[in-house]
């Protein structure tokens, strides 16, 4: 091995019971390297990660730091190694302030400010309580501590998912630097813009083992995907769209001058039956608070709702569902019960129907909540509990609830945020589905491409207000951003 070589693993296996994650994993990473761990939800990529961390023994295989075996029995272990993950979620207490999440840590609070001005947040009151800050500073927290400890290898495990545009493009500014000054680093991510622009070499996982090393370069992308799937695909075709403005229809859902404090201002929209009508908007703009307040966590302080025509006031989230609108959240673990299995998950809505259960209607459950799996190819071989399903598969249950016992009016907040592409093409087509069979989706993605691939319409909300509208035939990534910007293209050739 070259001396160079940061960490090499290689023929690494893991088992859980009948289940084997991992049967021939390998990854090397050398000085001033940038490698992608790429693979589908499911391939074995946050097991591997769990191993090269120290979080996780593997059953056979080796991890060697600098030329010499690693014993890593614990993630601080691999930190006094040199080598620091910053995860898709952070990991930072949210009960304690800032200031005592750098003292667990030992992070130097002198370099850990200096990293979070250079990853773009200017303000930080060391004292604030970690549950009050915003997920997108979290995460650039999270990766300032990591920098202030100068790791040998820094692994960021899909961290700029969510991330608003700006501040991706500090983190891969400043990842890239870091690496031209010879650390190495692992990167773990879905989205082939970050990975082509970011990473030198990209490491593919498919069920359980790598197949693929490949250079970063023209075609990479074509490359990376039928080795993840085993099989030539398209990344994505465009989806046949219908108008949300039909004359005569009426809205399902109008939205009239809504302002909530204190982001939103002003917004104003109708969402029609049969829409998927897209949300783009740069972290902090209002989206948040829309989505909140129209699934019943936050009141307006002024302006409209209607549903089908009947004005809306909904001082709790039962009420919006029970006016058929139905919330999907980021974060799915809020949306799962993580202990209990995939069939109990799916079928959760039939159980607010208890006074109407029999034997007919238990099997017509049985045989929607199969159909639903079926559909969305859910993989049910950890079925006992959820929660041991992989992350793309969890949102599959998410939103498969919801194909089997049928919605009105789907909320869905950034649905395909750090999942794989392949479960990305799934649920476009199951969201151009729901609305094919008359729902209605309002649809917040954070990643601009989506955008034609599954909406009609798309909403760009910038300071609280919609400054454009766009139809998806017109909406391409950079008509997408400069809008979110909050430029005209007036302003922009300006």
């Amino acid at each position: 091995m070259s001396q160079n070589h940061l960490l090499d693993a290689s023929g690494v296996a893991k088992s859980f019971g009948a289940v084997r994650a991992l049967t021939d994993a390998s990854l090397r990473v050398s000085e001033g390297e940038v490698v992608a761990l790429m693979g589908a939800n499911g391939a074995g990529k946050s097991t591997f990660v769990k191993i090269i961390t120290g979080a996780l023994t593997p059953d056979r295989g080796q991890v060697l730091i600098r030329g010499r075996q690693a014993h890593v029995g614990s993630p601080a272990e691999a930190r006094r190694s040199g080598l620091i993950p910053v995860y898709q979620e952070p990991s930072l207490i949210p009960d304690l302030d800032v200031t005592d999440n750098l003292r667990l840590t030992d992070t130097p609070v002198a370099a850990f400010r200096q990293w979070v001005s250079e990853l773009g947040i200017e303000t930080l009151n060391l004292d604030s309580k970690i549950s009050e800050l915003p997920l997108a500073t979290l995460r650039i927290l999270d990766l300032a501590r990591a920098l202030a400890s100068e790791p040998d290898v820094l692994l960021l495990d899909e961290m700029t998912a969510a991330l608003p545009t700006d501040l991706v493009e500090r983190v891969l500014t400043v990842v890239r630097q870091q690496a031209d000054r010879g650390m190495g680093v692992i990167y773990v991510s879905h989205r082939f813009s970050e990975i082509s622009e970011l990473c030198d070499r990209a490491w593919v996982l498919r069920d359980g083992r790598t197949v693929g090393d490949l250079t970063i370069g023209p075609g990479v992308e074509e490359q990376a995907v039928e080795l993840m799937l085993g099989q030539k695909l398209e990344l994505g075709q465009r989806q046949v769209q219908r108008s949300g403005t039909q004359v005569g229809e009426a809205p399902r859902v109008r939205v009239k001058d809504i302002a909530i404090a204190p982001k939103v201002s002003n917004i104003t929209f109708d969402l029609f039956p049969g829409e998927v009508l897209g949300v783009v908007a740069l972290e902090g703009q209002g989206q948040d608070e829309l989505f909140d307040c129209l699934a019943g966590f936050l009141p307006p302080s002024s302006g409209s709702i209607e549903v089908n025509g009947a004005p809306a006031h909904f001082r709790h989230p039962a009420e919006a569902i029970a006016a058929g609108l139905t919330f999907v959240p980021g974060d799915r673990a809020e949306a799962l019960l993580a202990q209990r299995s995939v069939h109990e998950n799916i079928a959760l809505p039939f159980s607010a129907r208890l006074r109407n259960w029999g034997y007919l209607k238990l099997r017509h459950e049985r045989d929607r909540v199969a159909h639903a799996i079926d559909r969305l190819q859910i993989d049910t071989r950890a079925q006992g509990e959820v929660r041991r399903l992989s992350g793309g598969n969890q949102q599959k249950v998410t939103i498969g609830r919801w194909l089997a016992t049928g919605v009105e009016t789907l909320l869905l907040f950034d649905p395909t945020r750090g999942i794989d592409v392949r479960t990305k093409r799934q649920i476009y087509p199951l969201v151009r589905e729901l609305a094919e069979n008359g729902a209605s989706v309002l649809f917040y993605t954070s990643e601009l491409e989506e955008v034609p691939l599954a909406c009609d319409r798309a909403l760009v909300i910038f300071n609280g207000r919609v400054v454009d509208v766009i139809d998806a035939a017109d909406a391409d990534e950079q008509t997408l951003l400069r809008a979110a910007y909050g430029l005209t293209a007036q302003e922009s050739v300006a």
